[in-house]
């Protein structure tokens, strides 16, 4: 399945961005307009993905991983395949970004905010493709390390699981964040009945005071 990013949603680069204004000002939306186009221009988005039977212990087949946490198992019981997907906006896009910290502090916020817009956006017309593709069949929303009670500690067996590092670039630190930042990792999982969709909001997640990821400004893209 080819990563698209066809487009970056303006409201969430707005909400990224902690925006709550109403109309914005000519100034500010030109600099959206030019960050992003450069993103765009600039991303070279990845991702790797693999479905697995689901066994009744948790483990998916064919792997020792077991998902971690209780949430994950209730946000799978209706569930008998899971899909692992990993995906990145690539090293080109951290380079922007990086680059802008350096020389205009302005510019590399937009970037930085247009970027974790951008990574949904390829995550979410992944999902699109995968449920075209696995339909009549049903998708839960995503879940990823670090939600919910799911230990973000998980990123270390789903790198190894599928490989993440060597086949599209994206690396953990010591603390299980990834590298490049613009990166999110999740599981989905497959249905024989229509699953009911979560509302997109870090405060519904039970990690939401001590989330490293919402600590740097970042999301784990669960929602």
């Amino acid at each position: 399945m080819v990563p698209r990013l066809d487009g970056i949603r303006r409201a969430e680069t707005l909400q990224y961005l902690s925006y709550h204004g109403s109309a914005l000002p000519d100034r500010i939306r030109a600099d959206l307009d030019r960050c992003e186009a450069l993103l765009l221009q600039t991303a070279r988005p990845r991702l790797v993905w693999k479905l697995f039977s689901l066994l009744d212990d948790g483990t998916l087949e064919g792997t020792d991983y077991r998902p971690g946490g209780e949430d994950i198992h209730a946000f799978l019981q209706d569930c008998d395949s899971v899909v692992l997907l990993a995906a990145t906006l690539g090293a080109e896009a951290e380079s922007l970004i990086r680059r802008a910290a350096g020389r205009d502090m302005a510019d590399a916020v937009i970037l930085d905010a247009a970027g974790s817009a951008a990574i949904e956006t390829v995550c979410d017309n992944f999902c699109d493709d995968l449920a075209a593709s696995l339909a009549p069949r049903f998708l839960t929303d995503r879940f990823s390390p670090g939600y919910g009670d799911m230990p973000l500690s998980d990123q270390h067996a789903l790198f190894r699981v599928l490989d993440v590092s060597r086949r599209i670039g994206v690396t953990l630190s010591q603390s299980a964040l990834m590298i490049p930042q613009k990166s999110v990792t999740a599981l989905i999982g497959v249905s024989d009945r229509p699953q009911k969709k979560r509302g997109r909001s870090c405060e519904s997640c039970g990690m939401f005071e001590t989330c490293p990821y919402r600590k740097e400004g970042k999301s784990c893209g669960s929602f």
